[in-house]
């Protein structure tokens, strides 16, 4: 036949490829690539016509126009990644869409703080110029985020980036509150809100954290007001414990359990307020703890959330006796009208020890409300705000639900479907126990609430000034200076993203919406509520909630805590130093910084070594089990580096073993070829038999969010078995075989590399894409001057006729023997490279003729220098190993005793199992549930056992 290489380029593929892997060398030349290509740009590139009209896409949670990438956005962009390579090669038609939200508070104090070095305010330059400001410094450095998208290899569709404060959004953000006002579902109001006194405006709760402190419980005594008629016995008053004594200024009543007997009959009596010219009454409800400490408690309404609840119950004053930045103002005793808070405290606990009013002070731990922006106490204040009101039905809905109810039916439903299942009944208490949405915010940059009021405090909600003009009649009018909430704006991206109704009608529902659980509520709710009430559409149909990313030690990473990981610096590598100037920048407490570098010192000695974004994608993956934190360790990236370098080096042997030499990349069997072109092995099947069953695994895998799985299965069957095994053997066929057999293995060994590079290119898409490239013009996959990607061609799929179960039980049995032999040379304590003779004794010649046929191969696998096969093995005293009804013994001299000891250990051992095993059997119970597979593979667990048993007992005998 013909010796013409079918497939020989006289491109030098191997030449090309780096001797090690190294991620610095191929990491920016393929983000220039794929840009180049535009392969993240949907409706381009699609691979199957089948799904050219099938849609998939991703909204991409927006982080802060602020931020930089933290672990958490590396971890999450890496399973949003994963799934939109993975749908992009199956030829649905993609659309990750990025953006970045303009993040009010974090926004402004970044410039207000630039401001501050100068010397000035914002209110120096007035809120025009400041915002303009805030846009310039976003041109120049608010980008940086997105920037580092690309280092974790993020294929959005930059095309589609936006950003909330853009035009087209901001209209968005502009009618639909204009909408819900006219609906009569947004109003003005005064609430309790979480309140940063430095910022001097309302704050979300994600945006406020709980810290621990040191602090006291301070126990007070409220006396009884003179004229009562009291049965009160030597009580004097009652009492009561707090941890904000100043508080006590604005109370408005003392409260006990209804069902307390100890208070029962002063419930309707009033005590005196301490330091204040007021009586208060005592109430009963059951907001009440009774069994906790004096079973008294005083409701400061205007100051305490749930106070704020009981009384509103109760009809009691709400007496706000802070000002705006947290001092004491008119409605408190002018004894400490101007005094900060904190000051004011230390004022009142000394006035009411003088007066014999307080009774103790007792260390107490507490968690104390901060703004995680400012680092300031949040103090509950009662202020005039904007809120969405969440259970109301509009007038002029026709669906008769409100917004809330309709969130709750597309969950209920199934259109939006939760991945874990159980994140539900998260979803729906927070929704069946929902307050009306506070969406103003007391800051200069954002989204200006379109309301604007006459001379007399009328409002007028309008798309624009001279819409609002227009209603009043001509009169002057002064805008609202409050701002939108930024979940406001976040919550409308699902539509408000769209450009046309032709990406609607594509794009929305979106396929998936990758989070985490800590925003269930604040952002995923809230779009489903919006997308909704807006669209008659839900924003998306599955929500795969993940854990968050935590430190190794199970610690939420804070830049304040000195715990942060970078994941650029996992992917480039940092020394020491700097990693140690890093973490200590931004302590919450400076005073820690010893202890900081202290452990970091411990953790990383040398500094952080270069994973490259593949190794730390794939530690990634492998963690993403569903709901679950992580606890990352950055050492673990360390055994996916070396899975790339395994990946590197068995594709530099391929290259070796395929470049220029016919790979039997042909559709028809040349003329002039005799006794055929390519003969498959047993073994060349079975490593197909195994690709196709991981394909299937782990298409199954991507539809089930298991990352972890995805993982698991391609680590196990690239390392395990392509390398471990089918490499080791190919070595074999290649020196040994035929010319047939020669091509046969070589077509097998490039086109399941070339199908494992497209396998994993969704996890790890850089290495990937860098051999797929070399590889895939020796398998026939791309012709040689072809430009494309490795994500422009199809998504392996199983084709489950081609498992050959013949093939499968012929390289169980040679792993079965390979791994004896390994156990023996083990238990010998052979070294590595040392070659030795095996003598095999077999029961019959169908088995002789099977073991001839491994000899090659084992003499390879496990380094022996000369097999010879008997009837009867040597009465040698050398250790034997059974492998159904083969026995095998490595030819050297042993030990006898040391080989008795051996054989007594395994023997306990094995009579161990058989004992453990027989009991299990025994046992009525198990027969009965377990399934009848599982009680066979116990008996012949038993089976085997035995037959190994009777082995060992034999050679004991022999060694006397």
């Amino acid at each position: 036949m013909s010796t013409t290489p079918s497939a020989a380029t006289p491109q030098p593929l191997l030449d090309s490829l780096a001797k090690s892997f190294e991620p610095s060398g191929i990491e920016p030349r393929w983000n220039t690539f794929w840009d180049a290509q535009g392969v993240a740009t949907s409706g381009v590139h699609v691979t199957n016509p089948a799904t050219n009209s099938q849609g998939f896409s991703i909204q991409l949670p927006p982080p802060n126009v602020t931020g930089t990438l933290h672990m958490g956005h590396a971890f999450n962009q890496t399973i949003m990644d994963g799934l939109t390579r993975y749908h992009r090669m199956r030829g649905f038609n993609t659309a990750w869409i990025p953006g970045t939200d303009h993040a009010g508070i974090a926004t402004q104090i970044v410039v207000e703080r630039q401001l501050q070095a100068k010397g000035e305010s914002r209110h120096d330059l007035g809120r025009e110029a400041f915002v303009k400001k805030i846009w310039e410094w976003k041109t120049e450095s608010g980008n940086i985020i997105t920037q580092q998208m690309r280092r974790v290899g993020a294929t959005v569709d930059w095309q589609r980036e936006y950003f909330t404060m853009d035009d087209r959004l901001s209209k968005t953000v502009t009618q639909t509150f204009v909408k819900l006002y006219e609906q009569g579902l947004i109003y003005r109001g005064k609430r309790l809100v979480n309140w940063d006194p430095v910022l001097k405006s309302a704050v979300s709760d994600l945006e406020v954290e709980n810290e621990e402190r040191n602090g006291h419980m301070w126990h007070i005594l409220y006396p009884f007001s003179a004229g009562q008629n009291l049965d009160a016995g030597d009580m004097k008053g009652l009492h009561i414990a707090t941890t904000r004594p100043e508080t006590m200024l604005a109370d408005g009543a003392l409260a006990v359990h209804p069902e307390d007997e100890r208070y029962k009959h002063l419930i309707g009596k009033f005590v005196d307020l301490p330091l204040c010219d007021r009586k208060i009454p005592i109430i009963a409800d059951d907001y009440v703890d009774k069994d906790f400490g004096s079973g008294c408690v005083k409701i400061t309404g205007a100051h305490d959330f749930n106070d704020y609840q009981v009384a509103l119950r109760h009809k009691l004053p709400l007496i706000t006796i802070f000002t705006l930045d947290a001092k004491i103002n008119d409605q408190g005793p002018a004894a400490y009208a101007g005094l900060d808070r904190y000051d004011a405290r230390k004022a009142v606990l000394k006035d009411l020890e003088a007066l014999g009013f307080l009774q103790k002070a007792v260390p107490h731990k507490m968690m104390v409300p901060l703004c995680t922006r400012t680092g300031q106490v949040i103090e509950p204040m009662l202020t005039d705000q904007w809120f969405v009101a969440m259970n109301k039905v509009s007038d002029i809905d026709s669906t008769g639900k409100s917004i809330t109810q309709k969130a709750i039916d597309a969950v209920q439903s199934g259109e939006v479907k939760f991945v874990p299942e159980q994140w539900v009944n998260t979803y729906n208490q927070w929704m069946n126990n929902i307050q009306d949405w506070c969406i103003s915010r007391q800051l200069w940059w954002g989204h200006q609430i379109p309301a604007w009021y006459d001379a007399d405090g009328k409002v007028y909600v309008a798309a624009n000034e001279a819409d609002a003009l227009a209603q009043s009649g001509g009169k002057p009018l002064t805008r609202d200076p409050d701002v939108l909430d930024t979940w406001y704006s976040s919550a409308l991206v699902p539509f408000s993203t769209m450009d046309t109704q032709a990406d609607q009608d594509l794009y929305l529902p979106s396929t998936v919406l990758v989070t985490g659980y800590d925003i269930i509520f604040f952002w995923v709710a809230r779009m489903i509520m919006m997308t909704t009430h807006f669209t008659g559409k839900v924003p998306f149909k599955h929500v795969y909630i993940h854990g968050l990313v935590l430190d190794a030690e199970g610690k939420k990473m804070s830049k304040s805590e000195g715990n942060v990981l970078d994941p650029v610096d996992l992917i480039d590598g940092i020394s020491l130093k700097p990693l140690l100037d890093k973490r200590v920048q931004g302590l919450r407490k400076p005073e820690t910084a010893p202890t900081v570098r202290k452990k970091t010192e411990k953790e990383f000695p040398q500094g952080i070594p270069a994973y490259g974004a593949d190794a730390l994608r794939l530690t990634f993956a492998s963690l993403a089990s569903l709901g679950r934190s992580i606890n990352f360790a950055a050492d673990r990236c360390n055994g996916y580096r070396n899975f790339c370098n395994k990946l590197w080096n068995a594709t530099r042997f391929v290259l070796m073993n395929t470049e220029g030499k016919d790979c039997g990349i042909l559709e028809h069997t040349p003329a002039d070829c005799v006794g055929g072109y390519l003969d498959f092995s047993p073994a060349d099947k079975w490593i197909v038999s195994e690709l196709q069953r991981v394909e299937q695994a782990v298409n199954q895998s991507f539809a089930d969010y298991r990352f972890d799985h995805i993982t698991t299965q391609i680590y196990s069957f690239v390392w395990d078995e392509y390398c471990d095994w089918y490499l080791e053997i190919a070595k074999v066929q290649i020196a040994k075989g035929s010319d047939a057999q020669q091509r046969a293995t070589r077509r097998t060994l490039v086109r399941v590399l070339e199908t494992i590079c497209r396998l994993l290119h969704p996890i790890a898409p850089y290495i990937t894409e860098e051999l797929w490239q070399k590889v895939s013009v020796i398998a026939g996959r791309r012709a040689e001057h072809e430009v494309v990607s490795v994500q422009e061609r199809p998504y392996p799929q199983p084709e489950l006729s081609r498992i050959d179960a013949a093939a499968d039980a012929w390289i169980a049995e040679l792993k079965q023997i390979a791994d004896a032999l390994r156990s023996l040379r083990s238990e010998m304590g052979l070294q590595p490279a040392q070659q030795v003779p095996l003598m095999a004794q077999v029961s019959d010649a169908t088995q002789r003729s099977k073991l001839e046929d491994y000899v090659p191969f084992l003499q390879n696998l496990v380094r022996l220098s000369d097999v010879k096969i008997m009837d009867a093995l040597p009465d040698a005293g050398a250790p034997i190993a059974g492998v159904g009804g083969s026995q095998f013994m490595l030819h050297i001299e042993v030990d006898p005793l040391v080989e008795k000891a051996r054989l007594s250990k395994e023997q306990l051992r094995l009579e161990t199992e058989i004992a453990k095993a027989n009991a299990k059997l025994g046992n009525e119970g198990f027969i009965a549930r377990a399934p009848a597979a599982v009680v066979e593979q116990e008996k012949a667990r038993v089976a085997g056992f035995e037959t190994t048993l009777v082995q060992i007992k034999a050679q004991l005998t022999k060694l006397g």
